[in-house]
């Protein structure tokens, strides 16, 4: 996935509040950047770190720029924080059958209102006549945080995540597929697995509706300041190595 405008690097002075980003642009202003992700973003947040900011397009914006990109770590690898883009990503890759496990449907739908708790899934294919097609139900994770090369999900404690997960095992208990989708922005990599540390009830949530049949796929993105683009599969350990 290309992004459709040049990318702005700077610097990363303070993230606030979560959702918004200082930025020392590299032509020396200081901008306040949107930051989409609700997550503690753990080792992706630090001061000095090397940015890259997307311009907005919609004049009524407040915030005219979004943070996209973060190099972390000694090898300053970069990051993809965006958490709205890996929806795009996974719509994009079902479409175009990229994902194995994806492939064969023939519509792909986004934001639909599902479930009980009356959420909306990231992705839903469909397949066969229309009354009554065949259904697999996709939630999509962005995955930032890393130790020891294994990409660990959540970084910080989510009552929404346990949700979703439980929203799929009543889709499955219905006879649908359920599908918990990864998606791990950075290069430095292995395998992937849940942060039992951070939210052990995720965990606990996150094996029990594997047994009950949602699958748990895991896929690699290689991040740059031209496109995100996913690359491979990645094993998934139901309990990641601490």
């Amino acid at each position: 996935m290309q992004f459709p405008v040049p990318l702005v690097p700077g610097t990363l002075i303070l993230r606030e509040k979560r959702f918004l980003a200082h930025v020392r642009l590299d032509d020396g202003r200081v901008v306040i950047a949107h930051t989409n992700n609700s997550g503690s973003m753990k080792g992706c947040s630090d001061p000095g770190s090397r940015v890259w900011l997307s311009p907005a397009d919609n004049p009524k914006r407040k915030l005219k720029w979004t943070w996209e990109i973060v190099h972390t770590g000694p090898d300053a690898v970069p990051v993809g924080i965006n958490t709205s883009l890996p929806n795009a990503l996974a719509a994009e890759a079902a479409a175009e059958s990229i994902i194995p496990e994806l492939s064969g449907y023939d519509r792909v739908r986004r934001e639909v209102r599902y479930g009980q708790e009356r959420s909306r899934i990231d992705v839903l294919l469909e397949r066969g006549p229309e009354e009554s097609p065949e259904r697999c139900w996709v939630e999509v994770k962005n995955v930032t945080l890393v130790r020891n090369r294994v990409a660990l999900f959540p970084d910080a404690v989510t009552t929404r995540g346990r949700k979703h997960l439980r929203e799929l095992a009543a889709q499955v208990e219905a006879g649908d597929r359920g599908v918990l989708l990864w998606i791990v922005q950075r290069q430095d990599v292995d395998s992937a697995g849940p942060a039992d540390d951070i939210d052990p009830q995720y965990g606990e949530t996150l094996r029990d509706v594997a047994a009950r049949g949602v699958e748990i796929l895991a896929w690699q993105a290689e991040v740059t300041p031209q496109a995100v683009t996913l690359t491979r599969a990645l094993p998934v350990h139901l309990r990641a190595p601490q």
